[in-house]
């Protein structure tokens, strides 16, 4: 593992400057490897998807804190979100995984972190994109506040091109928050419409929506913990991510893998001691893909208060041994929850 070395905070830093490298060594390290996998025989993308996730949300804040620390050395970052990680390729545990990471863009308090993800050795190539919202936090006086933080200094062209990507993906989500509280469009509810007359026939044998959800409960315990008192939000995302996985499974008929996860938002942090209540529902198919929207509720057993830790969509593809897609069941939206629900997924569709 290799890291920028720390700036003075004279200093004009750059994206380069921010640049974190690292790797998980499966090729020397096969006790690491072991924990990576996801079964125990050969297949194509024999990796624990969720573990990755895992990685990634400490190479992100290791980025993010580098970059803090040279201006604030006692401050902390926290993820606000995970705005989107596009799978472009499967990675396996018998080869080297590199994360390679940089600040594309800085605001007032948060910044940007793209990750590339790389699988080395023969035949390397691009797992994935990611791209990871970081806030700055004061822990003076035990408070936790946001941090005003300079800018980045963009010398390269690259760079200006990254930085106006993310204010493009920023519109885009700010874009989408705002079409997510429009009505259906006439042809959004002639479709809706549609789906529920066909459910009232009596040959009906599809498949409902509430037929694919899945719970599980955990307690956060020392062990998980991040930064004092607070559950590291990777631990929390790969358990999502694992639930949500296993809904998907009740739907495909041979494998899923994961394509892309749409957004992850981190709305609170969870507490030790906190009971966690993870809920994965699916909901929408494509033609080969499966949507699934996984959620985290945090109970507090300090006083009984119930907030939204995380709420989160994985897309999924049905695929056979050789990774080439494969149909998947459509399913159908009974619950007006569920009809919003679907016309979320189904506004940001993939087949």
């Amino acid at each position: 593992m290799t890291k920028a070395a720390p700036q003075n905070n004279t200093e004009q830093i750059t994206p380069h400057d921010s640049r974190y490298i690292f790797v998980l060594p499966f090729s020397t390290d096969h006790a690491l490897a072991r924990r990576f996998l996801a079964r125990d025989s050969q297949i194509v993308g024999n990796i624990r998807f969720g573990k990755l996730l895992e990685t990634l949300d400490k190479v992100a804040e290791n980025t993010a804190l580098a970059y803090v620390n040279s201006y604030y050395p006692d401050a902390r970052v926290v993820t606000a979100a995970i705005d989107s990680i596009v799978v472009r390729n499967p990675a396996d545990t018998t080869h080297d995984v590199v994360f390679s990471a940089q600040i594309n863009h800085v605001g007032k308090s948060s910044m940007e972190v793209g990750i590339r993800v790389e699988c080395l050795g023969v035949g390397s190539h691009h797992v994935a994109s990611c791209y990871f919202t970081m806030v700055a936090r004061s822990t003076d006086s035990g408070e936790s506040k946001s941090l005003t933080l300079p800018p980045l200094h963009y010398k390269q062209k690259i760079e200006m091109n990254r930085y106006k990507k993310a204010e493009l993906r920023r519109q885009a989500y700010r874009d989408s928050l705002a079409k997510a509280e429009e009505m259906p469009s006439l042809e959004e509810y002639l479709f809706l419409k549609k789906l529920h007359r066909e459910q009232e026939s009596v040959d009906f044998k599809g498949i409902r929506a509430n037929e694919l959800v899945l719970e599980s409960t955990i307690r956060a315990y020392p062990e998980q913990e991040n930064v004092p008192k607070t559950v590291f939000g990777g631990h929390l995302i790969r358990k999502a991510y694992e639930l949500a996985a296993l809904a998907a499974e009740m739907v495909a008929p041979d494998r899923v893998v994961p394509f892309q996860v749409n957004r992850i938002n981190f709305n609170q942090p969870v507490l030790l001691g906190d009971q966690l209540k993870f809920t994965a529902r699916v909901v929408y198919t494509g033609r080969t893909t499966i949507t699934v929207q996984s959620d985290i509720e945090r109970f507090s057993r300090k006083d009984g208060a119930k907030a939204l830790s995380n709420s989160c969509l994985f897309t999924f593809r049905n695929v056979d041994n050789n990774m080439e897609p494969q149909p998947v069941s459509f399913i159908y939206p009974v619950t007006y929850a569920e009809d919003a629900r679907f016309l979320n997924a189904y506004r940001q569709r993939v087949d």
